[in-house]
């Protein structure tokens, strides 16, 4: 089976807000991944707007024909926000604002009483919710106990060891990933994986059977700026399927 690819559009925000101007557009970007085979667009709005916006959103909402991602931190203007645009799926992510990128996984057990609110919320308004997580099995567990349907799990950590020298550590990220996925999977939850994935290194987080989705973003971004955006969905879309086959 085929693994999904959900293209992460906020670094096309990034670029525009650099120079405030309103190019590059992230809906036209998401508009041209599809086109390319990507299965879905993901965005993530943080409490600062440092990339995506309120109004990127709900173009995205209006215009993606795929499926869309809504990423936030669980919190009561992020739910209001969710309840408004109504995503596909909304994923729950840790922020911090001083952090450049989304580091480590979200503290389910912490913010236990948030999340379970969103979920309750977002199955109301016809949206699931997934929760982006350290491949850790007690917070699978509970990810399932809070009624989420869908787990994210966090793959910085086996990106880092993907370095000349690590293939030790790598070997165990990649071991604690798939235990991870086989338990969501057996307990019914749907498992998808993100966080620093490039075409060099995804083939074996897609080796891994649970897995049915990834969401990548920077990578996918970076290699636009020299192979053009659509052919750079294309080159990840074809290093899953070359090793997912």
């Amino acid at each position: 089976m085929s693994v999904r690819l959900h293209v992460n559009v906020d670094h096309v925000a990034t670029v525009r807000n650099a120079r405030g101007t309103r190019y590059p557009d992230p809906l036209f970007a998401a508009h041209v991944c599809e086109a390319a085979g990507a299965d879905g667009i993901t965005a993530h709005l943080r409490e600062d707007r440092r990339h995506i916006t309120d109004d990127d959103i709900v173009r995205l909402r209006a215009s993606v024909t795929s499926h869309l991602n809504l990423e936030c931190a669980a919190t009561e203007e992020m739910l209001e926000i969710a309840a408004r645009v109504v995503p596909d799926t909304i994923t729950l992510v840790p922020e911090r604002r001083q952090e450049r990128t989304t580091e480590g996984g979200l503290d389910v057990a912490g913010q236990r009483t948030m999340v379970g609110r969103f979920v309750e919320a977002a199955g109301r308004i016809g949206a699931r919710v997934s929760l982006f997580i350290a491949p850790d099995e007690e917070t699978v567990r509970l990810s399932k106990d809070l009624g989420a349907k869908q787990i994210e799990l966090h793959t910085g950590e086996y990106c880092h060891a993907c370095e000349p020298g690590k293939t030790a550590q790598r070997d165990r990220e990649l071991e604690r990933l798939a235990r991870a996925a086989d338990l969501a999977s057996t307990i019914g939850l749907e498992v998808a994986a993100g966080h620093g994935l490039t075409r060099h290194n995804v083939g074996p987080v897609v080796a891994i059977g649970a897995i049915a989705e990834v969401n990548i973003g920077h990578s996918i971004i970076a290699d636009a700026i020299f192979l053009g955006l659509a052919k750079a969905v294309e080159e990840m879309r074809a290093a899953i399927d070359r090793r997912r086959g």
